[in-house]
């Protein structure tokens, strides 16, 4: 397994690279072979993580595995540093599966202009981005990776999505490019502040533990990388890109930004922002907490006010990712786990929602919810697939939504030491009432799309089918996962355990609590 521990890392994350390479080499025209090609690629990729994953050292979560650390850019002393522990794990897991899922997926439900070629080999670039950020252990690498995800997805949105694709396709790409210009300037902040000798995570953190660096500085900088991920998790006020891309965005790209490209942002508070600036993180957790809960409770009115079904899903988006903003504002390994729970479960579930959504506008041709209804009569599996993800999204017990919402408001209740304990009860408090006005409207939507008769515009519609082989491929997995975490959590709360306590201790030594 030598070549696993040396290469296994670099190989998984540009494999997806190599597949592009091959599929340039044949015509626009070879629909069928862009689609083996790439379904193999991200196989293939899949398998070389499954041996990477099998090879973990899961007794040792906590410390950096696979290290690779090789010279890049001497003349800044950024370096090539992969590494992954049991943070990474369950996020790498996720994109490996969600990626030949749509893939799958994307079979006979290619958005139109109809280019297989084009479309395909953006996901896999869209592929090695986002491994690429998850294994990262160098702040310019992590930042070139992170940036990396950006350009697919502006293409996605600008060439295959719907009506208004190019506004929301630009204002994707200024936000997202804004909040990482604010980022790069905080790294470049921190290598100056710890001597200008290296980028490296780890480095970077136990040089400013053994640095006085005047806490005003700390501040300002953690708020560039507050605004870097904040802006891609989405936190409010900064997510109103967010409905718009979702609402826009072909199906495969709704899936991936849900699944897998809103986790770099939380992922970036927990890898770098919190371990790297701890005393800074403290200070800004009750602002991080107090913008959380205000996007549960933002998100879930937003979704209670829409009237199409693929903007409501977008929405409720908003408020899950604020449920686990509130367990990384906690400090605690309590909170950091949940968190990393609700990121992989939200990946689940809403990209399962996502592909319904994608399902029923392929039948429709609307995704109205007055135009829907009597879904459990024309389309019954697809209908009872529709309310085992919206039971999941509403956080009911047994299923993996509830794992990644319950844990996280009972963190509130017991913040870190030095972190106001009242202010965080009521941030619980906001939260619980969040969880009612979720079953609120997903019930909702449930009852409008899924109850009653079909409209007559559809009575006789020959396009309405129930779920045909490529969505049961795309599908079973992820309804699997939904139910199995769901009924044993500690499948992944145990991985991700180990990296998660170094990072609560990291930041409960550095604060003297």
């Amino acid at each position: 397994m030598d070549f696993i521990q040396d290469w296994g890392l670099t190989a998984m994350v540009f494999a997806p690279l190599a597949g592009v390479a091959i599929m340039m080499l044949f015509p626009k025209d070879a629909d069928d072979t862009h689609k083996v090609l790439a379904l193999l690629t991200s196989l293939v990729t899949a398998a070389i993580g499954i041996a990477v994953l099998a090879d973990f050292d899961y007794d040792d979560t906590g410390s950096l595995q696979f290290l690779r650390d090789n010279e890049w850019i001497n003349v800044i002393n950024s370096r090539f540093i992969l590494g992954i522990d049991g943070l990474s794990v369950p996020l790498i897991a996720l994109t490996l599966l969600i990626t030949p899922l749509v893939i799958a997926y994307s079979w006979n439900h290619f958005p139109e202009p109809h280019n297989p070629k084009a479309f395909l080999s953006l996901i896999l670039v869209l592929h090695t981005g986002m491994l690429g950020t998850f294994v990262a252990q160098d702040l310019i690498l992590f930042f070139v990776f992170f940036e990396v995800v950006l350009l697919p997805m502006y293409f996605m949105i600008g060439v295959w999505g719907g009506p208004e694709r190019q506004y929301a396709s630009i204002k994707f790409f200024l936000y997202t490019l804004f909040g990482s210009a604010l980022m790069l300037l905080s790294f470049l902040a921190l290598f100056f502040l710890t001597g200008g000798e290296t980028f490296s995570m780890v480095e970077l953190a136990e040089r400013v533990q053994g640095m006085d660096i005047a806490r005003t500085t700390q501040l300002i900088v953690f708020g560039g990388m507050f605004m870097g991920f904040a802006i891609k998790v989405p936190m409010f006020p900064f997510h109103t890109w967010l409905p718009d891309a979702h609402t826009q965005a072909p199906t495969q790209g709704s899936v991936i930004l849900a699944a897998v490209l809103l986790k770099l942002g939380t992922y970036g508070f927990i890898r770098v922002a919190l371990p790297i600036l701890p005393e800074a993180a403290q200070s800004w957790a009750p602002w991080i907490g107090g913008l959380a809960v205000i996007g549960i409770i933002y998100g879930a009115l937003g979704c209670l006010a829409q009237t199409d079904m693929k903007r409501l899903i977008a929405f409720s988006s908003v408020a899950h990712m604020g449920y686990t903003m509130l367990g990384i504002s906690t400090l605690t390994d309590f909170g950091l786990n949940a968190a990393v729970f609700g990121m992989v479960a939200h990946g689940l579930i809403t990209g399962m929602l996502f592909f319904i959504a994608g399902s029923v506008k392929e039948r429709y041709h609307t995704l109205e919810i007055k135009r829907l209804g009597g879904l459990l009569v024309s389309a019954p599996r697809l209908g009872w697939i529709l309310g085992f993800c919206t039971m999941a999204s509403l956080g009911l017990p047994g299923l993996a939504g509830f794992w990644g919402e319950f844990p996280a408001i009972l963190a509130a209740y017991q913040p870190a030491e030095g972190l106001p304990v009242e202010l965080f009860r009521g941030y619980m408090v906001v939260a619980a009432i969040g969880t009612v006005l979720a079953a609120g409207y997903l019930l909702w939507l449930y009852q409008r799309t899924a109850f009653g008769t079909v409209k007559d515009e559809f009575v006789d519609d020959p396009n309405i089918h129930d779920v045909n082989g490529p969505e049961w491929i795309a599908w079973t997995p992820l309804l699997a996962l939904i139910l199995i975490l769901g009924v044993y959590p500690n499948l992944l709360f145990k991985v991700s355990d180990g990296s998660i306590v170094n990072v609560a201790s990291q930041i409960a030594a550095a604060t003297g609590n």
